[in-house]
């Protein structure tokens, strides 16, 4: 896979598994999922999130 479907992919679980955490063990959780999604949005103008450097780092292609 490449890097832009990996990234969604954990995109897509992260928001899944805080909206989970948020709704079975603790409100708190909510913000880790505005965290994600606004981080998704300013990736949308810059083509860049902190996911893509680790993504890089351990030899994901482009």
């Amino acid at each position: 896979m490449t890097l832009d479907r990996y990234l969604r992919m954990f995109a897509g679980f992260f928001v899944l598994l805080s909206l989970a955490l948020g709704h079975w063990v603790n409100t708190n959780w909510y913000y880790f999922t505005a965290f994600v999604g606004l981080n998704l949005l300013q990736s949308a103008f810059t083509n860049w999130c902190p996911m893509m450097t680790f993504l890089k780092k351990l030899g994901v292609r482009t």
